[in-house]
């Protein structure tokens, strides 16, 4: 499958957000695919990491974040599950999974309970491999600052605002797939 023929699909009308898309994705696909070629012993499923990594944020057409040219009527964190709706229409529910499942280290269905979170209430954790991968490759990487890498200290401490139960999931990630990132 071309992840670029669906991205076209949805956003041949919006091409300032499509190249937003693009760049950042492109990001993410990259780290995560240097993590798949560093550690063959994880046996990642990499045409898929790649296929995923360049799809995880499809659903961001949906959501109001003008400054990133989203002109949809969702919150900007529903962006997952919608992306994961339209990519299981599609008919790739693996795909479905990364994008539903990547947004901070992961939101339990606890967090969405007791914050009152605009989402479904289910759990939005990583569960495979493939979703933990992207997931972290994805934090270094902002639509709204495309010429930079976040550093990891700031990527830590941006997801403070998840609780201490998502920092530990990332640092886990960390010391598995980039153990020579230190504080």
């Amino acid at each position: 499958m071309n992840p670029l023929e669906l991205i076209d699909k949805y956003y041949k009308d919006s091409p300032e957000l499509r190249h937003i898309l693009l760049t950042h994705s492109q990001q993410v696909a990259t780290r995560a695919l240097q993590i798949v070629d560093r550690h063959p012993e994880l046996k990642a499923d990499r045409q898929f990491v790649e296929e995923a990594a360049m799809l995880h944020d499809i659903g961001i057409i949906f959501c109001d974040a003008p400054k990133i040219y989203c002109f949809g009527d969702h919150k900007y964190i529903e962006h997952g599950y919608l992306g994961a709706e339209l990519l299981r229409r599609e008919g790739l529910p693996r795909h479905a999974g990364v994008a539903e499942r990547h947004t901070g280290s992961g939101i339990t269905l606890e967090q969405v309970i007791r914050e009152e979170l605009p989402l479904p209430e289910r759990d939005y954790c990583p569960q495979t491999l493939e979703e933990e991968i992207i997931c972290y490759a994805d934090k270094f990487y902002s639509k709204s600052h495309l010429d930079e890498e976040t550093p990891y200290q700031k990527v830590r401490y941006n997801i403070w605002r998840y609780g201490h139960e998502a920092v530990q999931r990332f640092d886990n990630w960390q010391k598995r797939f980039e153990p020579e990132l230190t504080l």
